[in-house]
């Protein structure tokens, strides 16, 4: 049997699974149409103000900062483990195994350091550095 053939079959299964299954649900369902369904919210609570909040850019950025180093992390960690079996081994030496290890970690200081000097591991920032940098 040839493969594609299984993965077509697949792919189509894939696809007619859930538009069958929107099919039937659509023809199943209540439409009643309410006046609670159309607001913003159907929690039952009256909207007050806008819809949109401001929020600090700096909660993103420190879950960025958060995720860079913690995907370094996990990629380090297997490499301490393996590192004494990778010296060990014939051809591959100290500089073989050390080298891109060094590499990927000055690649992350130095994205460390730019992210430094940008302000963005700042968490409050001085008003008169942004008055500043507006004047500039």
């Amino acid at each position: 049997m040839n493969p594609w053939i299984a993965i077509g079959a697949l792919a189509l299964v894939g696809l007619l699974i859930p538009l069958g299954m929107m099919s039937v649900s659509s023809l199943l369902r209540p439409t009643v149409p309410e006046k609670g369904k159309t607001t913003v919210y159907e929690s039952g609570e009256i909207p007050t103000g806008g819809t949109r909040v401001r929020f600090n850019i700096q909660y993103y950025m420190v879950a960025l900062l958060f995720l860079v180093f913690d995907i370094e992390t996990l990629l380090i960690f297997p490499w301490t483990v393996i590192y004494r079996e990778a010296v060990s081994m014939d051809g591959v030496g100290l500089s073989g195994a050390l080298y891109p290890m060094l590499a990927f970690v000055g690649i992350l200081v130095v994205g460390l350091a730019w992210a430094w000097r940008q302000g963005a591991i700042e968490w409050v920032r001085n008003p008169t550095d942004s008055q500043r940098s507006v004047e500039r």
